[in-house]
């Protein structure tokens, strides 16, 4: 046993991790955390959940309520864009536009292809 023990510290890997191990236990809180902050931490993490919760669900039924009003202007914006739409197109869409409609022609002879 004691041939095995000088093996082991004449080991420089063996060395190097009693020096870690000590520098750990050194380096280790002395104190443990006591009851009282451990409840106190847990009670605050316990409440911003609940608070969180709670602003989803606000947030949530806000919106549940926002969808008839949103729905409504929607609604009233397609109706406004299609009748734009049928006062652009007006009595007379088939005949042809001169340009004093805002458009401008192109003139020449043009010839349909079949």
């Amino acid at each position: 046993m004691t041939e095995q023990r000088n093996r082991y510290h004449h080991n420089a890997a063996w060395q190097a991790a009693q020096r870690w191990q000590a520098r750990a236990r050194h380096a280790r809180p002395s104190s443990q955390p006591n009851g009282l902050k451990l409840i106190l931490a847990w009670l605050m993490i316990g409440t911003m959940m609940i608070v969180g919760t709670l602003l989803g669900l606000f947030f949530l039924l806000l919106g549940w309520l926002m969808m008839p009003l949103v729905r409504h202007r929607m609604k009233k914006r397609m109706e406004q864009m299609r009748a734009d739409q049928a006062r652009d197109v007006g009595p007379g869409f088939d005949q042809p536009r001169h340009p004093s409609d805002g458009h401008r022609v192109l003139e020449g002879d043009y010839q349909v292809r079949k």
